[in-house]
């Protein structure tokens, strides 16, 4: 039987958000300060974070930080939206952003990413970084190249210290470690010597005392219902490293 074509979905024109029905973001934590995204197909099923920020000389306005881009569709936007738009849009790496003029234009963010990320996007006004950059006294972005050149964390001092992690730090398959978190070494990784480098350094900046949760940029699926992976600094430093360093690319 053939379909009539008032009944075919047309993909949206650019700018226009898709109205397929999207699950509305969750919270990742009781406190309802982060939220997290289903996975995004236009970036191969990455996992983007709300933070909602809300400075404390001004209970009035919200600096809310949006770490990599979900969904293009109405459901996100209008839960944005409702929650006080984003100040920043922070890409964690170069598979982590899709149709960031479009957040841009929509919420006027700031667009900010490592300065070797920053040539991919020709056509947005970017504010790009060095090593490290504070967005408020309780968030602060940590250069963690290894996965792309310009990977990047960004850290939240809150509930005794969050890591969104982008692809830097991935949920381990539930067979192999139970709840841990690894790197992931697959064909298109930049470098993998300098992403175990940048594991390295998180160990030496962070403890037990101020990283407790990691939130992963992708396979969540890994996470079995679970939102965040927790005793996050003792699952990194119990890492070993010689043998991550004999690790063979996935293809």
């Amino acid at each position: 039987m053939s379909v009539s074509s008032s009944h075919v979905t047309s993909s949206p024109k650019p700018g226009e958000p898709n109205r397929s029905h999207t699950k509305l973001p969750q919270p990742v934590f009781t406190t309802q300060t982060v939220y997290s995204f289903s996975p995004n197909r236009e970036t191969l099923g990455g996992t983007a974070y709300l933070i909602l920020h809300t400075p404390a000389s001004d209970t009035l306005t919200r600096n809310n930080i949006l770490v990599d881009c979900p969904a293009w569709t109405e459901a996100n936007l209008d839960f944005i939206a409702q929650q006080g738009g984003v100040k920043w849009l922070v890409i964690t790496h170069r598979g982590g952003s899709s149709r960031v003029r479009d957040w841009q234009s929509r919420f006027e963010c700031e667009v900010v990413l490592q300065e070797q990320e920053a040539y991919l996007l020709p056509q947005v006004e970017t504010q790009p970084f060095h090593r490290d950059r504070v967005l408020t006294p309780s968030h602060r972005l940590v250069w963690t190249p290894g996965h792309s050149p310009g990977s990047l964390c960004l850290y939240s001092s809150d509930q005794g210290g969050i890591l969104f992690t982008g692809r830097h730090l991935l949920p381990t398959r539930p067979q192999k470690l139970e709840g841990g978190a690894a790197p992931l070494k697959v064909s298109k990784t930049f470098h993998w010597p300098r992403q175990l480098q940048s594991i390295q350094r998180l160990l030496n900046e962070f403890s037990a005392e101020t990283l407790s949760y990691l939130c992963p940029g992708a396979n969540i699926g890994f996470l079995r219902g679970q939102r965040s992976i927790e005793q996050a600094y003792d699952k990194l430093a119990s890492l070993d490293f010689k043998v991550l360093a004999k690790t063979q690319a996935l293809l």
